[in-house]
This record gives structure tokens, C-alpha cells and sequence, in this order.
């Protein structure tokens, strides 16, 4: 079998299997042992258990559950509530007030939490019942939090890049660090934004913002305090290399457990709560990473990605035209497939040609975040609109889909931005090494 009909019978088997229901996880799954099949019978079928026991032993993923589980306890310990109350009175005299204090507050709960819905639906839950009562509207609200939401895996850390560095072998503290900058750009583009909806129709915000006084704005920066100074703790620690992010997993779990016992809001049924949800998340984080792992086996038995990089490098694409035609792909792909699925379905086949082309693996772990972010804020299946309408059940999927589509626009922006100056992402990662 060649490798051009493997890859049409593997692609026809994935998108029937994918349009009848078949959950990711099974269908990856399936294809890759159908492939394996084709191309040899039952000969590799014992490989199966070592790829899921080489999948699943490595110390990089060990980071996965512990970083679920800190943003879990940080959601259950009271601390993310007085969070947003401090970043609301901090940042109230921007234009946009509390819409400005949505962006702010997800870009810093992101860095504990990993995750992109997480981060949307915790800020939601304590933002949108205020907002709605001080007048705001929820055309500019439901933004925010979707949009803000999406910030989730481009703040180090991040689960995603976890699993991306587990699969391509790249550094993890490269990829934390690399995303800094981006990071940065990302807030101030949507803080930018939602200043300019402010201005320009103040109908949108309160007709006047609460004034705060030395004593209420000195307890506003107590409250964001503690998550501000954990964020700086893993990050810097991972940037001057104290710590791994394995330790610096384990550290902020801790202090997390240590912010539950100061606030007195961390219960045993709480944090019964946070360690399962800590368990379904990595246990689903990790099905799909196997899945995707015995894919890539077959597309590796059958020469796609060699044959494929090949075939682009004869092409004679400019590296502009490969660029423009991945980002439309991943556009794609975004509407029905979430970040980490769509990472595994397409890395394996387009790596050999991203090298070949001369793309850097840290940089492009980089655009792979915006393009799963912008996955999290495209209809049908985005997360992070899912996970907001269950906030805002009066409010229709298609409602907050436009109240996004700003921040999906400027997501795209940004990745053709760091094409263009690769540098906004990989100057840091160059100045960390000189360091050393």
C-alpha cells in the first residue's frame, strides 16, 4: 500500500468515524490500528502496549495532572474570587472597567490553571452575575470571558504545550517561556479593543464607575497578591531554572493547599472535589495523547509524514504560502476537533516538513497554542462558548459566537504577526540560554 492511498484511507476512516459520533479518542484510536493492520496484519499488535507504556512514562506529562490539580484547589480555595474582586478595583478606572478587569483576570488565572475553558468558566462564574447587575452589556461581557478564556494555554504554563513538547521531544521550559511575549501582546490587543468599544459607544459600560479609596484599593492588591506572586514564582523559577515544571507543578499545589487553609475555604468535600476532577481531566488528557500516539505509529509505518515533507519541499512552496495554508487547515480543523485531538492528528504528518521548510519547533509549538485557542472560540464544538452559555443560559450559542469572533480575529492577527517577527516569541528562549 503507498503512502498516498494509507493517507486517503486513514483521512476516509477519521471523518466517518468522527461524523457518525465516534468520540476523538476511540476514533484515533481505531484508524491507527486499522492502518496497522493493513500495512501488517497482526504483526504489531504486541507494539500497541509498549506504545501506550512509552506514552504515558515520561516525566514531562507528570506535570499535566499536578498543574490540573492546582488550578482546581486555586478554584475551590476562595483565592480566585477575591483574585477577580482585586483586579476589578485595580483596573476600575479604565475605560471598560470590569470588562478590562475580565481580560486581566483570565490572562493571570490562565497561568494557574492551564486550561482555556477553566479559565473562562471561573472568571464567568464570578464576573457575569456582577456585570449583568452593575449594567453592562452582555454583547461586550460574553467577549470578554470567551475571549479572555482563550488566553488559557498561551500564559505559561500550559497543558497543552506539555503535551506537544512530550510528542515532539522539545524543551518545556523553551515552549513556557516562548509563550510569554505572545502572551503579553494577546492582552493588550483585547484590553485595547474593549477600551475602544468603551469610548466609542459608552452605552455598552456604566455611566460611571465607582470611585475606591487608598484603604479599599491597598485590600484590592492584598486579594491579587497571592496568585500574583505564585505566578511569578513558577514562571521565574522554570525562566532562571530553579526549578523544572514537574517542581514547579508540585510547589504550586502546595501553595495552593496552603492558600485553602489561609482563606478557610478549602473543605475535605472540596478538595474530594478538586482531586477527582484532577483525575478526569488527566485521565482524559492522557487517553487522547495514547490515541494520538498509536495514530501516529501508523502513519509513521506507512512513510506519510517522510512522503508528505518531501513532496511539500518539491512543491517549492514559499515558506509564507506553507504558513498561510497551515493556518487555514488548523481553522478548519478548529471547528470540529478541540486543541490537544487536532496537535495529535496533524503533527506527526506535517513535522518532517516544518523541519524541512526550517520552522522552529519551539516557535511553531507557539502558533499551535493561537490556532487551539481559536479552536476553543469556534462554533460548533468551542469549548470556551460551551462552557460560557452554561453560565449564560438565557443567551444562544450564536449570541456569544459573535460576541467572540473580535478576539478570534485578533488571535489570528497575532499569529501572523509572529510569523513575520518570529523573534516576539524567541527572544526570550535565546536570552534564557545566554543566561545559562
Amino acid at each position: 500500500m503507498t503512502w498516498q492511498v494509507a493517507f486517503v484511507v486513514y483521512g476516509a476512516l477519521l471523518a466517518v468515524a468522527v461524523l457518525l459520533g465516534v468520540p476523538i479518542v476511540a476514533a484515533m484510536s481505531l484508524v491507527g490500528i486499522v492502518g496497522i493492520t493493513l500495512l501488517h496484519g497482526t504483526l504489531l499488535w504486541p507494539s500497541l502496549g509498549d506504545i501506550v507504556w512509552n506514552t504515558l512514562n515520561s516525566f514531562t506529562l507528570t506535570a499535566v495532572p499536578l498543574f490540573v490539580l492546582m488550578g482546581e484547589i486555586i478554584l475551590r480555595s476562595g483565592a480566585s474570587s477575591r483574585f477577580y474582586q482585586g483586579v476589578s478595583v485595580l483596573l476600575n478606572r479604565l475605560p471598560g472597567n470590569l470588562a478590562q478587569a475580565n481580560i486581566m483576570a483570565c490572562a493571570l488565572f490562565s497561568a494557574v490553571s492551564g486550561s482555556s475553558t477553566a479559565t473562562a468558566l471561573t472568571i464567568g462564574t464570578v464576573a457575569l452575575p456582577e456585570m449583568r447587575k452593575r449594567g453592562y452589556s452582555d454583547s461586550l461581557t460574553l467577549g470578554t470571558l470567551t475571549g479572555g478564556g482563550a488566553l488559557g494555554n498561551l500564559i505559561p504554563p500550559s497543558i497543552f504545550l506539555l503535551v506537544y513538547a512530550a510528542i515532539v521531544q522539545a524543551s518545556v521550559i523553551d515552549l513556557f517561556i516562548a509563550t510569554i511575549v505572545p502572551g503579553i501582546i494577546a492582552v493588550a490587543m483585547f484590553m485595547t479593543y474593549v477600551a475602544w468599544r468603551a469610548i466609542r459607544d459608552p452605552s455598552l459600560v456604566p455611566a460611571q464607575a465607582p470611585r475606591h479609596s487608598a484603604r479599599e484599593v491597598a485590600i484590592a492588591t492584598w486579594q491579587c497578591l497571592p496568585i500574583t506572586l505564585l505566578i511569578v514564582a513558577i514562571v521565574g523559577g522554570m525562566y532562571f531554572g530553579v526549578v523544572t515544571p514537574t517542581e514547579a507543578a508540585g510547589f504550586g499545589c502546595v501553595v495552593a493547599l496552603l492558600l485553602g487553609a489561609f482563606y478557610r475555604e478549602l473543605t475535605w468535600a472540596s478538595l474530594e472535589k478538586a482531586l477527582v476532577t484532577g483525575v478526569v481531566v488527566s485521565s482524559v488528557v492522557m487517553l487522547i495523547i495514547i490515541a494520538g500516539q498509536i495514530l501516529s505509529f501508523a502513519v509513521v509505518q506507512a512513510g506519510i509524514g517522510r512522503a508528505m515533507a518531501r513532496e511539500l519541499v518539491a512543491l517549492e512552496l514559499s515558506p509564507f504560502t506553507f504558513f498561510t495554508a497551515l493556518f487555514v487547515l488548523y481553522l478548519l480543523l478548529g471547528t470540529f476537533l478541540d486543541g490537544i485531538s487536532m496537535m495529535l492528528l496533524t503533527v506527526p504528518i506535517l513535522y518532517p516538513a516544518l523541519r524541512a521548510m526550517g520552522f522552529s519547533d519551539v516557535w511553531f509549538g507557539v502558533i499551535l497554542v493561537i490556532q487551539a485557542e481559536l479552536a476553543q472560540l469556534s462554533p460548533p464544538v468551542g469549548l470556551n462558548l460551551f462552557a460560557v452559555q452554561s453560565i449564560a443560559r438565557d443567551v444562544s450559542l450564536t449570541t456569544i459566537a459573535w460576541a467572540s469572533l473580535p478576539y478570534a480575529v485578533m488571535l489570528s492577527i497575532l499569529s501572523f504577526l509572529l510569523y513575520f517577527y518570529p523573534d516576539l516569541a524567541l527572544s526570550l528562549v535565546a536570552s534564557m540560554k545566554d543566561r545559562a
